[in-house]
């Protein structure tokens, strides 16, 4: 699918930031940020990920945060059937 499409279907852009503890420091806090597409309210995308974090990666994790924007609202879309080109 591409991301008009996606966009089109209801995804937006969903930013999360990762707090997890280095395995060696465990005091020590550093934190990943992750970006892709996903769709409100389930985020499938972004839970894939933190179970696939979770998973395989030895940082565990403290905390998310996670925020999401629809790029396209419902009256920002409409249909043009004409242009009209200017000089």
């Amino acid at each position: 699918m591409t991301e008009g499409e996606m966009l089109l279907k209801g995804y937006g852009v969903t930013t999360a930031e990762m707090f997890y503890r280095i395995p060696d420091y465990t005091n020590v806090l550093n934190s990943f940020v992750w970006q892709d597409y996903d769709r409100a309210p389930d985020h499938e995308r972004l839970f894939d990920f933190i179970e696939f974090w979770q998973r395989e990666i030895e940082g565990a994790l403290h905390s998310v945060r996670f925020t999401h924007r629809k790029l396209i609202a419902p009256g920002e879309w409409r249909h043009v059937t004409g242009e009209f080109p200017l000089h």
